[in-house]
């Protein structure tokens, strides 16, 4: 699938909003916990707001949120910001960090060691966007919360 650019204002007309956002060190330990915070506020989400959310939508959140805060950790000094918010049917997941170069995905290559995370997240995705900031980058992506039509109970979350 391929994703498409975010709305310019990155919003879903009349779509209910709800949205954290989470400054993280920017050292190793910072990944696993944002995976597990994104997964937290999916649960939030489902139990306080009502909305369902899929079993896939909670494991390609958590997938896209380690791989973009990876890369913040491993290309930009610094620490990094995490904002997850939800629009209309959709999660959206943006990464800050401090380096103004933005992330290109190389060409698929089955025999390169690494380097996959980017071709993964794009090909996981509804909606992936990167925008230069006054200071550095921020890396967007937009994930459906129900995809498969099953959702996922709060208590399993």
């Amino acid at each position: 699938m391929e994703p498409s650019p975010l709305d310019e204002d990155h919003t879903v007309p009349n779509a209910q909003r709800i949205d954290t956002t989470v400054a993280l060190e920017g050292d190793g330990a910072c990944i696993a916990r944002a995976r597990d915070l994104a997964a937290e506020f999916l649960a939030r989400v489902q139990a306080e707001e009502g909305l369902p959310v899929s079993e896939r939508a909670v494991h390609i959140t958590q997938l896209v949120v380690s791989e973009l805060v990876t890369n913040a950790c491993k290309y930009a000094p610094g620490p990094v910001l995490m904002d997850l918010r939800i629009t209309g049917d959709l999660v959206e997941v943006a990464v800050w960090d401090s380096d103004p170069v933005l992330p290109v995905a190389k060409a698929a290559d089955a025999g390169r060691v690494g380097q996959h995370g980017l071709e993964i997240v794009m090909a996981l995705v509804q909606g992936f966007e990167t925008q230069r900031e006054p200071v550095g980058k921020r890396v967007i992506a937009r994930i459906p919360l129900l995809d498969d039509g099953r959702a996922t109970p709060p208590s399993a979350l």
